[in-house]
């Protein structure tokens, strides 16, 4: 049994014994890939009480092998493992983040305990490797993108906030050295992970994330950072970030800031969407770390694909979102009776939904396409600036269309599309934060 499906066990047994298996079809396959399931506990750690220690020496990296991919056949039908964890994760979101996120939204923050149960799930450890205590096997970007898709149904913000720690463990998987590892991961691939975020946005208009206005300089052996980041998830808990900054005499680079640093600073950042994700600004002003913070050696191509994972990872989000609307769409046209008769009899509306079916399986075809190059290995730059401009144009466009096919109604918080609409609209302007 791999650990993919561990992973999915994990989830799975958490909902074993609850009735809406039954509803959802759901108790055959549960009772087939149930492997075994003790439920962990979990505490509320704050920012400043853990400390970061290695734990043993690795002596080398520890890196996951690609999950291969790709070839002469173009198929990208998941594995029977990655569809038992899409519905592991879509189960979880439809019933635990959707419910919650009207009200998370409105208070800009996600629930503590919700996050607890996000982080028992255990998605973070399915990228971290055996020898770490984590239960990957294997690098698989499509599993990462059908998971965000999944979550993402429930409630983008959410899934945002809920995933956020994965992109900085996935992050020290792909590009950090034994020390890094050795250090941070083996928190990671607990009972009780750590808040973390990668924070790459910055306030400016047009912000472009290979031209960083947030700078690293060299220093009495050391690198002293400053700088403000927008938009970082769980920033108020966070206990470590991966920062992008400008690395003086080498560009753009990656190092990691554990919360507890002096010279950093939480801001309000009060945004249109995502407001479920608990974002805020992180000011960084003469923040001292060591030269071992740089993570990948300040390497262009690492950061290159930071930004490229990262991109691709909103497309998945985008996906799944726009995913909700349909699928909240469908049954109010039929529902919604005007003039004796639904509305989803009228060709207008009839036409509406047909064409956002068509785009959202355009988004989803892009998108996978860009992960299965990923996972094979091969050029994928190109692919995924395919499925970030259609994912980007696409998913404004169901958004608005949501809203107008609701009329009145999509204009009232009493309906999730309003919301939605707003977190689309981050599809094609958020760089970081997540990775797949």
């Amino acid at each position: 049994m791999t650990s993919l499906t561990r992973i999915g066990l994990r989830s799975l047994s958490r909902m074993a014994a609850n009735p809406q298996l039954d509803k959802l079809h759901m108790r055959k396959p549960t009772e087939k890939v149930l492997y075994h399931g003790t439920k962990a506990g979990f505490k509320t750690v704050t920012a400043v009480n853990r400390v970061f220690k290695a734990v043993k020496n690795l002596g080398s990296p520890q890196r996951l092998p690609k999950s291969g991919g790709g070839g002469d056949l173009f198929d990208l039908t998941p594995s029977d493992d990655q569809a038992a964890l899409q519905e592991a994760a879509r189960t979880f979101a439809m019933e635990q983040l959707r419910p919650a996120a009207s009200a998370a939204d409105m208070a800009y923050a996600a629930p503590a305990e919700l996050l607890a149960q996000c982080a028992e799930m255990g998605f973070t450890a399915l990228g971290i490797p055996e020898s770490l205590g984590g239960m990957g096997a294997e690098r698989s970007a499509v599993t990462n993108a059908l998971i965000a898709e999944a979550m993402a149904e429930g409630d983008m913000g959410l899934a945002f906030a809920a995933l956020a720690p994965s992109a900085v463990s996935t992050a020290l998987v792909l590009w950090g050295d034994a020390d890094q590892q050795a250090r941070y991961l083996p928190d990671f691939a607990g009972e009780k992970s750590p808040a973390a975020a990668l924070a790459v946005q910055e306030p400016v208009a047009l912000f472009d994330p290979f031209v960083l206005q947030t700078r690293a300089t060299r220093s009495g052996g050391g690198i002293v950072l400053n700088g403000l980041k927008a938009m970082v998830p769980l920033a108020k808990s966070a206990e470590l970030f991966i920062v992008a900054a400008h690395l003086e005499g080498a560009g753009p680079a990656l190092f990691l800031v554990e919360s507890s640093t002096k010279g950093l600073s939480i801001e309000e950042d009060r945004s249109m969407g995502l407001r479920a994700a608990g974002a805020a600004r992180l000011r960084l002003e003469s923040v001292s770390v060591p030269e071992s913070s740089l993570l990948g050696k300040a390497d262009a191509a690492v950061y290159n694909e930071c930004i490229q994972l990262g991109r691709l990872a909103w497309c998945a989000l985008g996906v799944g979102c726009a995913k909700g609307v349909l699928d909240y769409l469908i049954p109010y046209v039929n529902d919604r009776v005007a003039f004796g008769e639904p509305i989803s009899h009228r060709q207008s509306v009839a036409f509406a939904l047909s064409n956002i079916a068509i785009e959202l399986g355009g988004m989803r075809l892009l998108t996978w396409r860009a992960a299965s190059l990923i996972d094979a290995d091969e050029g994928f730059d190109e692919a995924v600036a395919l499925a970030r401009r259609l994912c980007a144009d696409k998913g404004m466009q169901i958004g608005s269309d949501g809203v107008q096919l609701l009329g009145g109604h999509g204009f009232v918080k009493e309906h999730p599309v309003e919301r939605w609409y707003r977190d689309l609209r981050a599809v094609g302007v958020m760089e970081g934060g997540l990775l797949v």
